[in-house]
């Protein structure tokens, strides 16, 4: 029939589009982050890791499961404290800084799993770091710099691999956070609340490179366990069970403080003429000014500073209108060489009056401690004075030339250093600063 091809072909239409095809669960995505979208933000576990600036302190904390929680402390807590790089890690490159992020590697295979130790056996661990390569200012997108990226990366990584309850603090200025110095550890106390209770400090530890050997940079990390009151070892000490090495001879302030200070049978500097010109010489640092303010003023002198005046020509200016007017006149400079000694020389010849000149002794590394606690403790610090750059204790040397009766003084009186204070003031100046 005619139509009969027709009615056949009605009877099979062919399909217009594919049939739809039954999608496979993904089995890519995790139970646990597909029952973390649709739980409730209240429900939600907090992040384990956290991350705070404090001024210019950098502090991390890691805070895994309960099952990796440390044990609770029954007496004073115990603290293990480390440095970071070359401590607990190294560069996987053999560079000396890490060249970003994954440049790291445990320092030796030993220390994870010590680490793990110290935790289960109720230990306190923490991380205490100079860093003063990170800068802490945003870039133009407000995103954190490079190197606190990568520096914060880096310990994180380090933590999840640990798996222990850890914290971090890491100084980025050279200020009082920077070990020696104590800012980091009592910022550490006072986080854990230890400064109520006290810690175990026989059985804690500082772990540090910079330990004052013969090839280390420093002895910083000996200074701040010592600050901290705790014990000191070296990574090749505590990782490795290695015997102590021998430490270059150091700075140790608490030499200067190992005896009360007696009272001088007389005063180490009097009046020798009724009008005089008195120069002072002697590094930046070096408790000049403490011993004008001690010895000069209450004899009447009149102090002529160039911190204060800014130019040796308005000090010069100011130093003869006081002694047209009657005034001895002491001149509270470093005076360090003969051509700068030699313009009050002149001064003191056109006034027609005796010149004499104190010679502080304080040697380099002792004036570079005063300068840290000066700058950092204002109950030490009256005239407000501001940290010294190292070019400055540097300048002195070069020009420094000791003084002597031959330029033309009346005399000079040589000042050792001796510290005084109460006793607020020698714990405060006892401590490693530098």
């Amino acid at each position: 029939m005619p139509g009969g091809g027709a009615l056949k072909r009605a009877a099979s239409p062919r399909p217009i589009s594919p049939p739809p095809l039954r999608r496979k669960a993904d089995t890519s995505v995790k139970k646990t982050v597909a029952t973390s979208f649709f739980t409730p933000a209240s429900q939600k576990k907090p992040e384990p890791i956290t991350w705070r600036i404090h001024d210019t302190l950098i502090v991390g904390k890691f805070t895994p499961g309960p099952s990796q929680e440390s044990k609770k402390a029954t007496d004073k807590p115990r603290v293990a404290a480390f440095d970071f790089d070359s401590t607990l890690v190294s560069t996987k490159s053999g560079k000396k800084f890490a060249l970003n992020s994954s440049d790291w590697k445990w320092w030796h295979e030993s220390v994870p799993s010590k680490l793990q130790k110290l935790n289960s056996d109720g230990y306190h661990v923490t991380i205490m770091s100079n860093q003063k390569a990170i800068s802490l200012k945003k870039d133009k997108k407000g995103d954190d710099s490079k190197s606190l990226t990568n520096f914060k990366d880096r310990v994180s990584a380090v933590m999840r691999e640990l798996e222990i309850p850890l914290s971090v603090y890491a100084a980025t200025e050279d200020n009082d956070y920077r070990k020696p110095r104590a800012g980091m550890w009592r910022e550490f106390i006072d986080d854990h609340d230890f400064d109520v209770m006290g810690i175990k400090t026989s059985e804690s530890v500082f772990v540090g490179d910079a330990a004052g050997r013969p090839t280390d940079h420093s002895s910083v990390d000996r200074g701040f366990a010592a600050n901290a009151g705790i014990s000191f070892k070296t990574p090749e000490e505590f990782f490795l069970d290695a015997a102590p090495e021998p430490v270059v001879e150091s700075f140790d302030p608490s030499v200067y403080l190992q005896s009360d200070p007696v009272d001088d049978v007389a005063p180490p500097f009097s009046r020798k003429s009724p009008l005089e010109l008195v120069i002072f010489c002697g590094s930046p640092s070096a408790g000049k000014s403490t011993f004008f303010w001690e010895y000069l003023k209450p004899l009447d002198y009149e102090r002529v500073n160039q911190d204060i005046l800014k130019t040796r020509p308005k000090c010069i200016k100011v130093a003869k209108e006081h002694l047209a007017a009657g005034r001895s006149v002491v001149v509270d400079n470093t005076n360090a060489d003969f051509e700068t000694r030699a313009h009050w020389i002149e001064v003191a010849k056109e006034a027609k009056v005796p010149i004499r000149c104190v010679y502080f002794s304080t040697p380099p590394v002792l004036c570079k401690h005063n300068n840290a606690v000066r700058a950092a403790n204002t109950s030490l610090n009256p005239e407000s004075r501001t940290l010294l750059p190292a070019i400055a204790f540097g300048d002195f040397l070069r020009r420094f030339r000791e003084p002597t009766l031959a330029e033309g003084f009346q005399d000079v009186i040589r000042v050792d250093f001796r510290f005084r204070g109460d006793e607020d003031a020698r714990k405060i100046w006892g401590q490693h600063w530098i």
